[in-house]
């Protein structure tokens, strides 16, 4: 069993995620009963700490938001895992987030003990971050906090949309999951006009207020990351290719990044790779790392590129 001091320091743990805990669930995790639950709460109460409570059946604590929040108390790993998630923010696809990042991160190195320091520190200066593309799609921080907090509290919610092709929209949705695809931010959601799931670019919907009426969640689909890798990864591909690969179905999967497209089994020696790309040219770079022969007959441009390269890769090496 846990010394009080540390216990209320994995309560306060459990209480950060974003759910509700009985106070049952909450005495199994600690190994205590029901009623030492209760009093660590009042504890926690006690130094300030906002543990709201809810009745009924799927009623039970949370921590609540609160302007007299005390600092939390971090682990070794934690504070570090922080300072890179802070360092990342601080030149990541969020807009408006990149200078609060940067303050909130001097703040934490103030305080970082100077083994941690010393081991951020080391991170920065022997890694080189990739060039961001300015031209890159980015969201606002506030709409990420308004659809998570909406995803969190199951509240239907109505937003404009502006789809692939310009054209706009209002969609009235029961939001479930935000997903992070490379440097896009999607939303899967219920659409209840279409009485289906859908996936929405973040940087394509405004959020119209207020919040609609709690819903009662539904099944999740079997795979959230799958949905968008399958739904959303090729929209915005302007030339996309259906390879027909000489080798296993599960070989060709290790080799690719999901984003790259995605793999169907024809036998165990063949299978079918839906993929594509902004250009041609990128395209087949990833066809040539796939290590394995492939017949391409679509598109016409990808193609005749590849009959050019084939002619430039054969006159490379003619002696």
């Amino acid at each position: 069993m846990l010394e009080t001091s540390a216990r209320l320091l994995r309560l306060l743990s459990l209480l950060q995620t974003p759910r509700d805990w009985t106070g049952t669930e909450l005495a199994e995790r600690l190994e205590v009963s029901a009623r030492t639950i209760r009093n660590d709460v009042e504890r926690l109460r006690a130094l300030g700490y906002p543990v709201n409570a809810t009745r009924g059946s799927v009623g039970g604590y949370r921590l609540g938001a609160g302007a007299d929040l005390p600092p939390l108390l971090l682990d070794d790993e934690e504070a570090v895992a922080v300072a890179i998630g802070l360092r990342t923010a601080a030149g990541g696809t969020i807009a408006g987030v990149e200078e609060t990042s940067l303050r909130a991160l001097a703040k934490l190195e103030q305080v970082l003990p100077s083994r941690l320091r010393r081991r951020v520190n080391a991170l920065q200066a022997y890694t080189i971050p990739v060039p961001r593309d300015d031209a890159g799609p980015r969201v606002d921080a506030k709409t990420l906090t308004v659809l998570t907090a909406a995803c969190r509290d199951h509240e239907q919610m109505r937003f404009g949309y502006r789809a692939h092709d310009g054209s706009e929209s209002v969609r009235k949705v029961e939001p479930y999951r935000l997903v992070n695809w490379g440097r896009r931010w999607y939303l899967v959601a219920w659409d209840l006009d279409r009485g289906d799931w859908r996936t929405y670019r973040v940087d394509r919907l405004t959020p119209r207020v207020p919040i609609g009426p709690r819903f009662t969640p539904r099944d999740l689909p079997e795979d959230v990351t799958d949905r968008v890798r399958r739904g959303v990864s090729s929209a915005a591909w302007r030339y996309r290719a259906k390879v027909t690969v000489h080798a296993p179905a599960e070989e060709v999967t290790a080799r690719i990044n999901p984003a790259v497209g995605t793999v169907e089994a024809v036998d165990e020696s063949t299978c079918l790779l839906h993929t594509g790309a902004d250009s041609v040219e990128t395209l087949a770079v990833h066809l040539g790392l796939l290590n394995a022969p492939f017949r391409v007959t679509e598109p016409p441009q990808l193609v005749d590129y590849l009959r050019t390269l084939a002619d430039r890769y054969r006159d490379a090496t003619h002696i």
